[in-house]
């Protein structure tokens, strides 16, 4: 079943069509690419899907809701939440305060309840999923220090952990892999995978080509707006549109 349907959305900046009636679906519990050159149209599909744009026309539903206009807190609260490309952390707060700051798009856990304590019960609710979630994501013995402390391959898992303490159905990962080394990026696709094996479906931005191969069941391709194919990792690997698209662009 589709988690989240995109249905002929276009985006418009003034005579600029940064996406033209795109249209794709990702299936409840996959692990979704979503890929193409430079000023493909990614990082504006994403914002249109969490509520930081809304659609100049077209639908997008999630869990057979439509969400389009949704503020992206009102979004959030649905079960979607955004991983960004460049990663963005409380650098001056510890690991274990970063993830209570997730806690607070549930609905009985207030930001400021989750960072200073201010019931009690709520807080312990919230430590107590927080630790969960830190041991989930291999951070527990990081949980005392400052985000700003980490190397990038921690950071980026910090940045997942925020995401899974909103308890999200469906996360959206802009770039984890970027800049990390093949170690690193082996560590990252693990956590992907472990994250998704959970019942969390993922719809990811990458460029790491390897990546995007051996995570996803199913990949959508975007070249200057427009779509340009779906299929399987096989079948994009093979297309030849998508290969020239890519040669076109200089990757």
């Amino acid at each position: 079943m589709a988690l989240l349907e995109i249905n002929n959305v276009s985006k418009h900046f003034g005579g600029l069509a940064a996406l033209d009636e795109v249209s794709f679906s990702a299936l409840e519990g996959e692990i979704h690419g979503l890929i193409g050159p430079n000023g493909a149209g990614k990082s504006t599909m994403f914002k249109n899907i969490s509520g930081f744009y809304s659609p100049t026309t077209g639908t997008i539903r999630f869990n057979g809701q439509d969400i389009q206009g949704l503020s992206p807190s009102s979004i959030a609260k649905l079960g979607i939440v955004r991983t960004f490309q460049e990663t963005t952390l409380f650098q001056e707060l510890t690991v274990f305060e970063n993830v209570l700051v997730g806690c607070h798009l549930e609905a009985e856990v207030n930001l400021l309840d989750a960072l200073f304590g201010l019931n009690k019960k709520v807080q312990q609710k919230a430590n107590v999923h927080a630790l969960k979630v830190l041991d989930f994501m291999g951070l527990t013995e990081r949980k005392d220090q400052l985000a700003i402390e980490l190397p990038l391959g921690s950071q980026r898992a910090l940045a997942i952990a925020i995401a899974l303490a909103a308890k999200p159905k469906l996360i959206l990962m802009d770039e984890p892999f970027a800049g990390m080394n093949p170690e690193e990026t082996r560590q990252m696709m693990d956590l992907t995978r472990k994250v998704n094996e959970t019942g969390v479906t993922i719809v990811l931005v990458e460029h790491d080509m390897k990546a995007v191969m051996g995570l996803c069941e199913n990949i959508t391709v975007l070249n200057f707006g427009t779509l340009l194919a779906q299929g399987k990792p096989d079948e994009i690997r093979q297309n030849d549109k998508v290969i020239n698209a890519y040669v076109g662009g200089g990757h």
